[in-house]
């Protein structure tokens, strides 16, 4: 008679649901990282006149033709200024193309910690954070176009899991960035 309780509280803890530990959801995350920080270079760009955007294309036009790495074509058509970038032999190895231009590595992105983990059925939430690090030395021009960024400065992420049986899947992240090769 004893031997029928112990067999169904077996049973109930099978059917019972795992819950996503934040350690797990950390090791599962950081196999993601560290991601790239790039300088996206567009091969063309046109912008308002006046506009943060032409600011923003003006600064690194002034980045890169300071350095060497790139020719730039830029002219006015109406109330527009249209850019052409081109690389220069003198560009660094690391530059690469990108689909609409190219990339050029100027820091990494290394994740630190989750901070905070929402569970609501079969779907969990994972708020966690990383930090700006590894700077190569094209940071300096990251600088110019992000004043606000700095080494060591951390940001908030978040990552979408979904419940599969007994175990948890990670769908998504808001990660933009790519893992670094």
């Amino acid at each position: 008679m004893r031997a029928i309780p112990v067999i169904l509280l077996l049973s109930l803890l099978a059917c019972g649901s795992a819950k996503l530990s934040r350690r797990e959801a950390e090791k599962d995350i950081r196999q993601d990282y560290p991601v790239q920080v790039v300088i996206q270079v567009p091969e063309g760009a046109r912008a308002a006149a006046g506009s943060p955007e032409l600011a923003k294309l003006a600064k690194l036009q002034e980045g890169l033709t300071h350095s060497g790495w790139f020719s730039v074509d830029r002219r006015t058509e109406g109330n527009q200024e249209v850019f052409s970038f081109k690389p220069t032999p003198s560009a660094p190895k690391a530059l690469r193309p990108a689909a609409k231009g190219w990339e050029l590595p100027a820091a990494q992105a290394v994740f630190v910690r989750a901070l905070d983990l929402q569970t609501s059925g079969d779907s969990a939430r994972v708020t966690y954070e990383i930090r700006l690090s590894n700077p190569t030395h094209e940071f300096a021009l990251f600088q110019t176009l992000h004043p606000d960024a700095r080494i060591g400065q951390t940001k908030q992420r978040h990552a979408l899991y979904r419940k599969e049986g007994r175990s948890w899947i990670l769908q998504e992240t808001d990660e933009t960035l790519k893992k670094v090769p």
